[in-house]
């Protein structure tokens, strides 16, 4: 009922579930709002009045679901998404069509202009084939649009990588049409995921809030080509906001597609990558083979393995936090990511933490 609020704003819902704890409390509560969220307004008290055609807009919403055989994930879920439920702003509940993974160990985001060159076709197509042979099952995340998002999707089932678009309007509907084959193909292993109910068009506020769910929901936004301005430079500015890794594929500087990339470079503002070898390292994460050449020569755990000065902050953390997300230990120990994640695989090769689903990390007792 509370998703049916369309008056709310997703951010105010996604509040009120969290003080509240289910839709359910903040529905029973709602005369009395100020007592959940002191800054609640009269807007939103209003909002929450009319019970009956909100209660019908949810059946509505719920049979269409069971019909469909789609996925309800609020924000107060254990299994909502990680990374996404790390951000302020997240989504107060998701509609999922297929079964991804949407806390995958690894997850990243690549994105980029509507009218992509063959240039940016071969770099996606490039950085995902790389990472399926250097980081298998990581999950690609993009918006299923024309240009660099389609690449991005039909690059990953080419290579057997899981792979998400987030979309800008109800899953009764699929825009842009044309990709719809692409998108039948993507519920085997992935699957789509939007905040709108049934009903909802996808105009523009509808993309611009969409970025931010595409941000959230990785470790690291690529955005492979883009002109001065455009939505990608929107999902690499909230990525940067949420502490994700940004990173961008440097073009020509006379190509009119290249340019944002390369200002985001030249601003500093994102990573110059041109492999996936360039963002394993910006990231820290070690390939498979080199884990398992490790493993072998043997970083071994003792009872009291030595510990450098960053691991052992990254411990202290751990044993303060218990489970935490890559994202929120880096915010906590003022480190970069790719710092941090240097420090986090050479504690898991000496057996002191492990790593979790949604990038998390466990510390082993």
């Amino acid at each position: 009922m509370l998703a049916a609020a369309r008056q709310l704003a997703p951010a105010e819902k996604t509040q009120l579930l969290r003080r509240a704890g289910s839709a359910t409390a903040v529905m029973d509560n709602r005369g009395t709002l100020r007592d959940i969220l002191p800054e609640a307004t009269a807007r939103m008290t209003e909002a929450l009045a009319d019970v009956d055609t909100l209660r019908q807009r949810a059946e509505q919403e719920l049979d269409y679901a069971v019909r469909e055989r789609l996925d309800i994930i609020p924000v107060t879920a254990d299994h909502y998404p990680q990374r996404l439920k790390d951000c302020a702003d997240a989504p107060p509940v998701l509609f999922i069509k297929g079964e991804p993974d949407l806390n995958a160990l690894r997850a990243i985001s690549i994105v980029g202009t509507r009218r992509s060159t063959p240039y940016g076709a071969d770099m996606t197509r490039k950085l995902v084939r790389e990472l399926s042979e250097a980081c298998p099952g990581v999950l690609i995340v993009s918006g299923l649009a024309y240009g660099i998002d389609i690449h991005a999707h039909r690059a990953a089932l080419e290579y057997g990588l899981p792979t998400v678009a987030v979309l800008a309007h109800g899953l009764d509907r699929l825009y842009p049409s044309a990709h719809r084959d692409t998108a039948g193909q993507m519920l085997a292993t992935g699957g789509l995921v939007t905040e709108n109910m049934t009903g909802t068009v996808p105009d523009r506020l509808h993309f611009l809030a969409r970025n931010r769910i595409v941000a959230g929901l990785c470790d690291a936004v690529i955005v492979v080509e883009s002109a001065h301005h455009g939505g990608a430079l929107a999902t690499a500015r909230i990525a940067s906001g949420y502490r994700r890794t940004v990173a961008a594929v440097p073009g020509r500087a006379t190509d009119e597609y290249s340019e944002g990339c390369n200002n985001l470079i030249r601003d500093r503002k994102a990573a110059l990558i041109t492999s996936a070898a360039d963002l394993m390292a910006v990231l820290g994460w070690q390939n498979e083979a080199q884990k398992a050449t490790m493993r072998r020569t043997g970083v071994e755990r003792t009872l009291f393995p030595d510990l450098t000065p960053d691991e052992q902050a990254v411990v202290n953390e751990l044993q303060a936090r218990g489970d935490t997300q890559l994202n929120t230990l880096a915010a906590a120990l003022g480190r970069g990511v790719g710092t941090l994640s240097e420090a986090l695989f050479m504690l898991e090769m000496k057996g002191v933490i492990k790593p979790l689903p949604g990038s998390m990390y466990h510390l082993i007792k």
